[in-house]
């Protein structure tokens, strides 16, 4: 069964709540947005649009953790390898990765080991569309755009206008074994 969750408009609301939340802790100073493919990237994107207003540095990257992934069966959802563009510098930078989805936090441990190949920032952040909580590993969002109850084995679909042609929250509920 399948449920929506989230429409465009609440989806934009999430986005915008993560934009003000960055801008009240970060108050003017560089940062650098690093997007996790697939998805994480364009809510980076999106973000940067909404932060562009400020007098700040702002820099963007996008970050693939498919070859970091403890997960081997992701490979097999996810068969196309995608290139990481981080055009800057990470050496003392500070870095908000940016996912839609925070669960387990396995992606999160992927993409902290992935950035460590190009540096070491001197503060690395976490901000993400939607928490649903069920964390496998010691991880945490800095900045959360909507906070969702689910259930353990649900699964939770994000589509976005980027990617998907539309923006949409499912949760697709799974029965337990």
């Amino acid at each position: 069964m399948s449920e929506q969750i989230l429409n465009a408009n609440e989806i934009e609301a999430a986005i915008g709540r993560l934009a003000a939340a960055i801008r009240d802790k970060t108050a003017g100073q560089p940062i650098a947005l690093v997007g996790i493919r697939s998805r994480g990237d364009d809510v980076a994107k999106r973000l940067i649009d909404l932060l562009a207003e400020d007098d700040r540095e702002i820099a963007f990257g996008v970050l693939d953790i498919s070859l970091y992934r403890d997960d081997f069966e992701h490979l097999r959802e996810n068969p196309a390898l995608q290139q990481s563009d981080i055009p800057f510098s990470v050496e003392d930078a500070h870095i908000i990765l940016v996912d839609d989805v925070l669960f387990t936090g396995r992606t999160i441990r992927a993409a902290l080991d992935a950035l460590s190949d190009y540096g070491r920032p001197a503060r690395i952040e976490l901000a993400v569309l939607i928490d649903r909580g069920h964390r496998e590993m010691p991880i945490s969002a800095n900045y959360v755009g909507i906070a969702l109850d689910t259930r353990r084995l649900d699964h939770v679909k994000v589509s976005l206008e980027e990617t998907d042609g539309l923006d949409l929250v499912r949760v697709i509920q799974k029965d337990s074994p």
